[in-house]
């Protein structure tokens, strides 16, 4: 059963950049820039015949035309006890649209809806046994986060190994944005 998941590359430039804000926390597990994506909708573990019409149905998606990504800071989810160091995203039109109508997509195929609240996101580390006071410490030290801006003009459907988190990650599928 493949694992898969929708999203968007993250150009190796704007890898590079995220890059330099590794290191310096204990117990975080840092992503390997090569795996660097923001996911659109994350699918889960299913069968090959369900996997397939997925990839069909990603086909037929109409999008309006290429739109720009700009991740403006980074942030921690998990409050009191933090779980992931990120680059946040600023939700830009084209981009809740794509999420919006994948959602649907997903649902129309009979998958259960996501559940969360789509927040946008390139995870950086993967954190365990951290305090927030460390977390707050790392980004206080890690300097000014200055925008990262890109195009986007294909998003990809990702299979992922079974593992803790964090990746390899594989395109499946690539599906170019109608200019």
């Amino acid at each position: 059963m493949p694992r898969l998941f929708t999203g968007l590359e993250i150009p190796g430039d704007v890898g590079f950049a995220l890059s330099l804000k590794r290191g310096g926390l204990h117990g975080a597990r840092w992503i390997d820039p090569s795996n660097y994506h923001i996911t659109l909708r994350y699918i889960g573990d299913v069968d090959h015949r369900t996997a397939h019409e997925i990839v069909h149905e990603l086909d037929r998606l109409s999008i309006e035309e290429p739109f720009d990504v700009t991740l403006s800071h980074l942030g921690v989810f998990g409050g009191k006890k933090p779980r992931a160091l990120f680059a946040g995203v600023d939700p830009s039109p084209g981009l809740m649209q794509l999420h919006d109508k994948q959602e649907r997509v997903m649902q129309q195929l009979g998958l259960k809806p996501s559940g969360r609240k789509y927040s946008p996101h390139v995870t950086l580390a993967r954190l365990s046994d951290v305090s927030p006071a460390d977390v707050a410490h790392h980004l206080q030290m890690s300097g000014a986060f200055y925008p990262l801006r890109f195009r986007v003009s294909r998003f990809v459907l990702y299979s992922a190994r079974d593992s803790i988190g964090g990746g390899p990650y594989l395109v499946e599928e690539a599906y170019p944005l109608a200019a």
